[in-house]
């Protein structure tokens, strides 16, 4: 009787014992995919600032017929409104994708919403043709920010990794 008493103790430890480890592995497993994504979370504010900035650069875009001076307040608080961006990007953890292309934006050297709005410093004045054709780039590239923002998926990634390249 002894002997069967013993032998259920150690059964009952073994199975204890192997319903523990199993649990832990399951945990272990779920923590270790969920590090393996590394991709920021859904940004209420991010999606929010990228709808907004959208409507404000296609709008102000449009004024670009007219001299700069008449419109340079609004131009500097866009700019603003992007570098709050570009640094609010740059410090939510795993967010490379965004911030990548927060700078792409508001690089003053490329064909892209701070390009434009150097040239049209520059320039006081652009063609209606060059701005419609300048607000298709722009839109596309806040167009893939906001999808991606919206919902940060494989194939929004990739996206932007395309149009960075």
């Amino acid at each position: 009787m002894k002997f069967l008493k013993l032998f259920q103790n150690k059964t009952a430890l073994k199975s204890i014992s192997i319903k523990s480890v199993l649990g832990i592995a399951i945990v272990a497993m779920v923590f270790v995919s969920c590090q393996s994504l590394k991709t920021a979370v859904f940004d209420q504010y991010s999606y929010q600032q990228a709808i907004s900035i959208k409507v404000e650069s296609l709008n102000l875009m449009d004024e670009a017929v007219n001299d700069y001076l008449a419109h340079e307040t609004e131009v500097r608080t866009l700019q603003l409104d992007l570098q709050k961006m570009v640094e609010y990007e740059k410090n939510k953890p795993d967010n490379e994708v965004s911030y990548t292309m927060w700078k792409t934006i508001t690089n003053e050297e490329r064909n892209l919403l701070a390009g434009f709005l150097k040239r049209w410093k520059e320039k006081d004045q652009l063609s209606q043709v060059f701005i419609d054709e300048a607000k298709v780039q722009v839109s596309e590239a806040l167009d893939l920010i906001i999808k991606y923002e919206g919902q940060k998926n494989k194939t929004n990634e990739t996206n932007i990794l395309n149009f960075l390249n």
